[in-house]
């Protein structure tokens, strides 16, 4: 019997902060994404081609290469945003088991990506957010463009099973799916039982996490025919302070 996927409730963008400050997540519809971004649903858009032109992940420790996916760092302060130099992706142990303690440097995202006018746009509301959030302050950016794919038969959008980024706020964009089943997102408050699960369907929906609150997975994909089929995601982590480096 197939299982229903359960739709998540979105949010307003007026009401953003405050329903991250009660529950430590929130989900925004595209067109909310759009009005919150002050950009147009064509301009988010024009990104979807450059996942499909991500290099492998070879750097997951399960064996899989069901993975592919580019990083590159960025810091938002006030009204400006720059790009970092090229720099390795590092999480510890305590919150990544699988991956934690290693330095892993993945190609960079496309300079024609970051060059488009929506690039900036996105990260300035989402920083804006973040300081509405926490005060204003700089806000260090690490963005990592995901597909998961099931050539192999399975997928694991989140090999480390439910965990936390080591971050402030977590934004993870959909960004589309095609001839796969399972992809759920679940959140769980990181301190107690309470847990809601639903499955992001509509490309360009935005799930905000509140990093030091909640805990998030994704559940593993299959193919549904003969075709493998994928699952891709744009997750932005902003971190106060300054980025996450190995010590």
């Amino acid at each position: 019997m197939a299982i229903a996927e359960l739709a998540p409730s979105f949010t307003v963008p007026e009401q953003l902060a405050e329903v991250l400050r009660v529950q430590g997540y929130a989900v925004l519809s595209p067109e909310a994404l759009a009005g919150f971004a002050h950009v147009s649903a064509a301009e988010l858009v024009a990104m979807t081609p450059d996942w499909n032109n991500l290099p492998p992940d070879r750097f997951l420790r399960d064996g899989g290469c069901y993975r592919r996916r580019r990083h590159s760092s960025f810091v938002v302060d006030g009204k400006d945003v720059r790009q970092a130099p090229h720099r390795a992706h590092w999480q510890p142990v305590e919150y990544n088991a699988l991956h934690g303690g290693m330095l892993r440097m993945f190609e960079p995202m496309e300079p024609a990506t970051v060059a488009l006018p929506v690039w900036p746009k996105l990260l300035l509301a989402l920083g804006e957010l973040c300081s509405e959030l926490k005060g204003k302050q700089p806000w260090y950016v690490e963005a990592h463009q995901f597909r998961i794919d099931t050539s192999d038969g399975i997928g694991r959008p989140t090999p480390e099973g439910a965990h936390r980024d080591g971050v402030d706020y977590v934004a993870i964009l959909f960004i589309g799916r095609a001839n796969i089943k399972g992809g759920e997102s679940r959140v769980f408050d990181a301190t107690g039982p309470l847990g809601q699960r639903f499955t992001l369907s509509q490309p360009w929906t935005l799930l905000l996490l509140d990093d030091e609150r909640v805990v998030h997975e994704t559940t593993p994909v299959q193919p549904t025919g003969e075709a493998a089929g994928y699952r891709d995601t744009l997750v932005l982590t902003f971190r106060a302070g300054g980025f996450q480096d190995q010590v």
